[in-house]
């Protein structure tokens, strides 16, 4: 009889121990938080002020802009939430 071939198993090699763990700034989470506290305070205010009229210096010239500022600062605090370890 033929005698069949023995396949060689490949060594094994255990995976390399990876270096310490990254760690967050430590400025990453309170910008975070303020980012996403700010733009609901902007929209909150925005739609309170407009509701019963109330003229806001800034707030009131920049008309429905009002909502890209507030919704911008929450995408913000988002990406940066990504970011955190």
């Amino acid at each position: 009889m033929a005698k069949s071939k023995v396949r060689k198993k490949a060594v094994y090699t255990p995976p390399q121990k990876s270096k310490a763990p990254e760690v967050s700034p430590r400025w990453l989470v309170p910008l975070m938080v303020f980012f996403w506290l700010f733009g609901l305070a902007w929209i909150a205010t925005f739609y309170v002020t407009a509701s019963t009229g109330t003229d806001v210096p800034g707030m009131s010239d920049l008309g429905n802009w009002n909502l890209g500022i507030g919704f911008t600062s929450i995408i913000l605090g988002v990406i940066l939430s990504t970011r955190w370890r």
